[in-house]
């Protein structure tokens, strides 16, 4: 009994100890295996530390980026040209087209020169008009006044008609006809050429714009035609087969109304400067023929 007692109390003591070391001995393993378990891949991978072996003939990672990047940039930047502008127009249009686009140049290049030069023709008269009213109508005498005009000012042209018409010189059939009656008469038909010499051009003006646009329809047929034989030609109706025709039509009728509106414009402003500047010039010819009659009759009774 004293033996059995014996080992079932070293049993009971041992028993504690024994537990407790199983406690302490298990957490121990599991980390040694999980660190181990942990270091196998890491060995596998090159350290971070360690130099990456290259091929010295390959071209660095960092400078093919921007090699590759380059074309996509030029592509991006570079200009487009338009396939169907004015330039395409002349190169691939026929000699109709061209034709037709060089009646209209010469038709807006005439245009212009003549509103310029008619602008220029009608400020010049109205100077010489307010010259003759500072300089002619101010002068003690006639001969005076006509000495303080310059040799080209238009209304000099008409003083020195009007002296030649009052100077009346026998032998002639034109000397039948009364005095007065023939300085008007000369002064009149004096006045006119003036007044044509103003006019000038306003007909070209007139003509551009009333058939410009016309000129550009036609050649908006002609390129509606050349999309119709585009169209037979290729055997259905895709854009890339009509846009050029379409837009050669649609230039001409753009060009066409270009050169007509400034036309239209210019005639009517021009015409309507020349009615003021014929106004100033009748005035001139009245008070200066009833200055001519008036001095010849006086003339006359002095005799």
């Amino acid at each position: 009994m004293n033996r059995l007692s014996t080992r079932n109390w070293g049993a009971r003591a041992i028993a504690p100890v024994a537990l407790a070391l199983a406690l302490t001995v298990a957490p121990v393993a599991a980390g040694v295996a999980m660190a181990q378990d942990a270091a196998a891949p890491a060995a596998e991978a090159p350290a971070a530390d360690a130099p990456v072996m290259t091929d010295p003939a390959a071209p660095p990672a960092d400078a093919a980026a921007p090699a590759e990047a380059a074309p996509i940039e030029d592509t991006a930047m570079a200009e487009v040209e338009n396939p169907y502008g004015l330039k395409a127009l002349w190169e691939q249009g026929d000699f109709i087209s061209k034709g037709t686009l060089i009646i209209l140049a010469i038709m807006s290049m005439g245009t212009w020169y003549i509103m310029f030069t008619k602008v220029w023709d009608q400020a010049k008269l109205f100077r010489q008009a307010k010259a003759v009213d500072h300089d002619f109508w101010k002068a003690p005498s006639l001969q005076e006044g006509l000495d303080k005009l310059d040799r080209g000012n238009q209304f000099r042209s008409l003083i020195e008609k009007g002296l030649g018409a009052a100077q009346h010189h026998e032998g002639r059939l034109t000397d039948q006809i009364d005095g007065s009656e023939w300085i008007a008469n000369n002064l009149q038909r004096e006045s006119e050429n003036i007044q044509m010499r103003l006019q000038g051009g306003l007909a070209f003006l007139a003509t551009v714009g009333s058939t410009a646009p016309f000129v550009g329809l036609f050649g908006t047929v002609w390129g509606i035609y050349h999309a119709l034989i585009a169209i037979g030609v290729a055997g259905q109706a895709s854009i890339d087969k009509v846009a050029g025709p379409v837009g050669e039509a649609l230039i001409m009728t753009a060009i066409g109304l270009a050169v007509a509106v400034p036309a239209v414009l210019g005639y009517n402003w021009l015409v309507r400067r020349n009615k003021a500047a014929t106004e100033i010039v009748r005035n001139f010819v009245i008070d200066y023929g009833s200055y001519l009659v008036q001095s010849r009759a006086a003339t006359a009774r002095s005799h």
